[in-house]
């Protein structure tokens, strides 16, 4: 009878939930590449894009978005003279897509901003730039970036740089660095983050840069979207040490989304799928489109073969799980990385489905309290400790 009342709670309250479309909770996602999806595929966030992407307006309203934290992101291909310009173009985009909708988004660049933003009912739209090759090696660039409200940096995409090297080049060798780790004008470039009041981002990060990071900043830092090492050995998931100094240092970690960082046996699946299709997958890349558009274009000829080989949700779940049994419910979060991976957790199609994460929490019987701490809370705690003081006339919202 107990085991009834306990399933029929559980029905209640996740029916409860949906109804209620997330209303409870604060939701933040700290990693969404739209705007390079918006600008590659030449489409409007105020259209209806189900299909094409991950997200567009109407689908983060419905999916209860309070908070989305907007990638401005270039890959290695930009350098110096390239990529500061990109990612101001990409910031230009945010802009106007929140002039042409002033009524549901606002852009945010302070806490008590993104508050005022969420009373008015509207989506808190913040910026992170993906990758410090963004400010060309140029402290001046970082400060410009702050000034249009960028509020995080992670300090190297795939790529390094050279002031700090990345997870793929520290594991994998694709690219000669030495030495590994920050700089010391890297490390000129953390503190003048933590002055500025940006938030530092590890996601990418090779593990000498990692702990180079953590030995000097005097703020909490973020992973704006990385896995757990132990469940997905993979270069861009963190290792329970990682885990347990993120945590002491008071940050988050935001779980990724992507199925290759979720299941430890997607890139298996994924090679299999594109050597059955190798002739078509060449025929693409002569075109030269970019590997994750030729991805999506193959999986959505293929549909049923690219459903076979996601991950389970619950899979996303126990990456939550286990960081919260290493260290506790206060260090994490949700970084998607919606429009910037080809494959997600089966459904977990879109911005309009983070309802079904609360449910599998509620299922697993998490309490409210650290719910409402995972969906939001601690991502606006470390915000809070990173913010700077600023002047009167700055009113927090550009």
């Amino acid at each position: 009878m107990k085991f009834i009342l306990s399933v029929f709670f559980c029905f209640v309250l996740i029916n409860n939930l949906s109804a209620q479309n997330n209303s409870k909770y604060l939701l933040v996602d700290t990693h969404n590449d739209f705007l390079t999806a918006s600008i590659e595929n030449s489409v409007k966030f105020e259209d209806d894009l189900r299909g094409k992407t991950n997200s567009d307006l109407r689908r983060m309203i419905q999916g209860g978005i309070n908070v989305q934290v907007f990638s401005v992101f270039c890959d290695d291909t930009y350098g110096s003279g390239t990529a500061f310009s990109f990612a101001n173009r990409e910031i230009d985009s945010l802009y106007a897509i929140v002039a042409r909708n002033p009524s549901k988004l606002q852009i945010v660049a302070t806490p008590s901003a993104m508050l005022d933003a969420i009373k008015k009912k509207k989506l808190a739209a913040m910026l992170g730039v993906e990758g410090g090759h963004m400010i060309e090696g140029d402290i001046n660039k970082l400060d410009s970036l702050f000034r249009r409200g960028v509020r995080y940096m992670t300090l190297t995409w795939n790529n390094s740089t050279s002031w700090a090297t990345s997870a793929r080049d520290e594991t994998q060798h694709s690219f000669i660095v030495s030495p590994y780790g920050l700089t010391d004008f890297g490390k000129s470039i953390v503190r003048k983050m933590n002055e500025l009041g940006m938030m530092v981002d590890v996601s990418h990060i090779g593990e000498k840069t990692f702990w180079d990071v953590l030995a000097i900043v005097d703020k909490p830092v973020i992973a704006s979207h990385s896995c757990v090492y132990s469940l997905c050995p993979v270069f861009r998931n963190l290792k329970d040490d990682q885990i347990r100094a993120i945590a002491k240092n008071g940050g988050v970690i935001q779980v990724n989304f992507f199925s290759g960082f979720v299941d430890s046996t997607y890139d298996k699946k994924e090679k299999a799928f594109v050597k059955a299709h190798q002739k078509e997958f060449d025929s693409l890349d002569a075109k030269g489109w970019s590997d994750y558009y030729v991805q999506q274009l193959m999986e959505k000829k293929y549909p049923d073969e690219a459903k076979s080989i996601r991950p389970p949700m619950s899979m996303l779940i126990d990456h939550i799980d286990y960081i919260v049994k290493l260290v506790g419910a206060d260090y994490v979060g949700l970084g998607s990385d919606f429009d910037g991976c080809e494959s997600t957790p089966a459904g977990l199609d879109g911005v309009q489905d983070y309802h079904k994460i609360v449910e599998a929490l509620i299922e697993r019987r998490y309490s409210q309290q650290d719910i409402r701490k995972i969906m939001g809370e601690n991502f606006v705690r470390v915000f809070k400790a990173n913010a700077v003081r600023l002047h009167k006339s700055d009113k927090g919202s550009r």
